[in-house]
């Protein structure tokens, strides 16, 4: 694994609070509300923040949204390049059928990912819409992928890693732009999300 350096702190734990929450509102606004919405969060980031956005929801709607995490390491069009990919497990309690889903990430790149989670979605049943929030959109797209809600534009190199640090799974709340050490190279699987 490539060394890893933080090149600068773009978002802090105040600022992810604040894009969150603009996001759930932008999310409430163009749904009419979050009648027949579930949010399904990509492993191990995106699920943190799907429960966030719910939380959030619950406080302005005073409704519940059902929540569940997607795993998507064998959907991934490059599992093969991995002996053992790192396998989490898929919670969707509840059924996606005619439902809008809204698939939250933490940081949207290449769109590889979020291209393996709507296959695996699919596999849970047809919903009536699947839209997408991510808390940071980095650019650098591979395939046509468009987010629909987006915390933060955060433009980078290819040179560079754009990861997203949650304090119960990293001891720090923040998003960081990492720049690989001289003399490595950024591994092409991704830690936590597409960064």
């Amino acid at each position: 694994m490539s060394k890893l350096e933080t090149k600068s702190v773009v978002l802090d734990k105040q600022a992810i609070d604040r894009a969150l929450t603009r996001v759930t509102h932008e999310i409430l606004e163009s749904n009419h509300g979050a009648e027949n919405l579930a949010l399904v969060g990509i492993v191990t980031r995106g699920d943190q923040l799907a429960s966030a956005l719910a939380e959030r929801i619950l406080a302005i709607e005073g409704l519940e949204v059902p929540v569940g995490s997607l795993d998507i390491s064998f959907y991934r069009d490059d599992v093969a390049n991995y002996i053992a990919p790192e396998v989490h497990t898929t919670n969707i309690p509840f059924s996606v059928d005619g439902k809008t889903i809204i698939l939250v990430d933490d940081v949207l790149y290449t769109g590889r990912t979020i291209r393996a989670a709507l296959d695996a979605i699919m596999d849970y049943g047809r919903p009536a819409a699947i839209q997408l929030a991510v808390l940071v959109d980095r650019g650098h797209r591979e395939l046509p992928i468009r987010a629909d809600y987006v915390g933060k534009n955060v433009p980078s190199s290819a040179s560079e890693s754009v990861r997203l640090f949650l304090e119960p799974l990293d001891g720090r709340t923040s998003v960081e732009i990492l720049q690989v050490a001289p003399g490595e190279r950024i591994s092409s699987a991704p830690l936590g999300g597409e960064a």
